[in-house]
């Protein structure tokens, strides 16, 4: 197939689409794989980091929650021991330790009672209408009377209200008795709102049975099992933190982080949807994934691009190298041609050196003849003379075409460049003798000899001339050939009046098979091997040329005054 058929043809069109492939693959799988691997250890990171935080922040929490729990706590189990059950069954007391818990705890503590064995309340101090108040059947008095200090959990209680209360049991008189004290469930859970992290993320507590110890969102999920379960889970460590990290019942991913309090009987919850917990992390991920489209996209189309252009490359080396071939072929016949027309040359030349010694012989019998003898003997001489003269013409062109031809002296010799220029000149002339062409000859004298094989530099010459007759042949002009001395060489011009040298062309005249010749006309092979020619001579070849104006080859060859004898 040629390349004019395979260009823009199924071969070309594979050959780009696997080029193509071969870029994409090499270039875009090692990227999807660093980006994998990076988008799976950062993830893993950065999740390790935000759970980390998370639990960072809840065991903190846990410990501000347990003290302000320990601490009231403390205060009461101090108030206990340093009075007497007679002591704090006095109101007024029980009003000034509330005062001075209230200084110092701001709102910590809203009231004070003393509560007997029986569960009547024999002591208040508070906002409420409470002395007197019986707790006998109340599920915190049953626990507080059994215990030595007790933290309920928070209900409503006979106020209506959500608290919850601390006690320190005593004993007088072989009855027990407790010291109770609300706190203020404001403050209780404004520790627990605080805890805000993103848009989401929100605390809570739940006691074992799974209600709220503080005032629940409404984001919080309907069913408690992960908070419960952990409750229930066997741990020596009350400091413990978990996290679980599970669907919602409408779909979304949800970060449980869990802490216990009150020697576990309470949990601290803490609960932020996952997308808002990795906000951060989606973001990036999604700013990635954009960045690795945009740049496979852009690999995609720069492979495309050199694609082509490799392609468009591949098939103009193709159609240069299908020409070559072509020209090879043109030159391997061209030479064929040559051997041919020097055989002919040689086969002619037989014959006519035999019809030059017939004349000659016939010119002897005429000379032998009496003039009165042979009535036309001035027509015989003539035509005797023409054959003769003919003859010796044609010798003379097959003698100039068998040298030109064979290229049998490479061997350089001391010669005169005018004796070379004249044949050349000769030669070329029997093309243009009938043709719109002249060509003119200025020959300097004396000029001095140059080392060089005289059939090579006849090949140089004949092919500059032919040259410049093609440039002038269509339209009719001149062909000029000059020679004379410039410095330490020995110059030879051939100018022409013709159309010039385009400036694209120029750079590539002495390149082998480049022509501008019409198919069949030129092989491209002249102009280089005139160069070759003479650089290997030492000599030097240019061009002048200005397109409508006509061109001028300019041969040097170095004279050389040290030889002086020839080879």
């Amino acid at each position: 197939m040629k390349p004019e058929e395979k260009h823009g043809s199924i071969y070309y069109r594979t050959l780009t689409r696997n080029i193509v492939l071969i870029i994409v693959a090499v270039s875009v799988v090692p990227l999807i794989l660093i980006s994998g691997v990076l988008r799976y250890y950062f993830a893993s990171f950065y999740e390790r980091k935000v759970l980390d935080h998370l639990k960072v922040v809840i065991r903190e929490h846990q410990q501000n929650i347990d003290s302000f729990l320990n601490e009231r706590l403390a205060n009461i189990q101090i108030t206990a021991a340093t009075y007497n059950f007679d002591e704090l069954a006095e109101d007024a007391l029980l009003r000034d330790r509330l005062a001075n818990l209230q200084k110092y705890y701001s709102h910590g503590f809203v009231d004070l009672g003393l509560v007997n064995e029986q569960g009547l309340q024999v002591a208040y101090a508070g906002p409420f209408e409470l002395r007197r108040a019986h707790y006998a059947q109340a599920p915190w008095f049953k626990e507080a009377i059994q215990r030595d200090y007790y933290i309920s959990d928070v209900f409503p209680g006979l106020r209506g209200i959500p608290h919850f209360i601390v006690t320190a049991r005593g004993e007088h008189k072989g009855q027990r008795y407790i010291l109770r004290a609300t706190v203020d469930f404001d403050s209780f859970n404004s520790l627990v709102e605080s805890i805000r992290i993103g848009e989401t993320g929100f605390a809570f507590i739940l006691n074992k049975r799974g209600e709220f110890q503080t005032k629940p969102r409404s984001e919080v999920i309907p069913f408690k099992e992960p908070y419960l379960s952990f409750l229930r889970a066997d741990s020596k460590a009350d400091e413990q933190v978990g996290t679980i990290e599970s669907p919602t019942w409408f779909g979304a991913n949800v970060i449980y982080v869990m802490s216990r309090l009150k020697k576990g009987e309470w949990v601290l919850a803490f609960q932020q949807s996952e997308a808002d917990a990795y906000s951060a992390l989606y973001t990036a991920r999604n700013i990635t994934v954009a960045i690795s489209l945009a740049g496979i996209v852009a690999i995609i189309v720069v492979a495309i691009v050199l694609s082509l252009r490799l392609v468009e490359r591949i098939a103009q080396v193709d159609r240069e190298k299908e020409m070559m071939n072509e020209q090879i072929i043109e030159a391997g016949k061209l030479a064929s041609l040559g051997e041919l027309a020097a055989g002919i040359a040689h086969e002619i030349n037989n014959p006519v050196a035999v019809m030059v010694e017939e004349a000659g012989w016939i010119q002897d019998l005429l000379d032998e003849e009496p003039p009165d003898t042979c009535p036309n003997r001035e027509e015989f001489q003539r035509s005797v003379n023409q054959i003769r003269s003919q003859g010796a013409r044609c010798k003379q062109i097959t003698h100039k075409l068998l040298s030109f031809a064979r290229k049998t002296d490479p061997t350089p010799k001391r010669i005169q460049l005018n004796e070379v220029v004249r044949d050349a000149v000769s030669l070329c002339r029997q093309r243009v003798r009938y043709g719109n062409v002249k060509v003119i000859s200025v020959l300097a004298d004396d000029l001095p000899a140059v080392r060089i094989s005289p059939t090579e530099a006849q090949q140089v010459f004949v092919n500059l001339i032919n040259n410049a007759v093609d440039a002038v042949e269509p339209k009719g002009g001149s062909v000029k050939v000059t020679t004379r001395i410039e410095g330490n060489f020995v110059a030879v011009d051939i100018a022409d009046d013709g159309t010039g040298i385009p400036k694209y062309v120029l750079p590539r005249i002495f390149d082998p098979f480049f022509t501008t010749k019409p198919v069949g006309k030129g092989t491209g092979l002249g102009l280089s091997i005139c160069y070759g020619i003479v650089k290997k001579a030492d000599g030097e070849i240019t061009v002048n040329t200005a397109e409508g104006l006509g061109t001028t080859f300019h041969v040097k060859f170095p004279v050389r005054k040290d030889s002086t004898h020839e080879s």
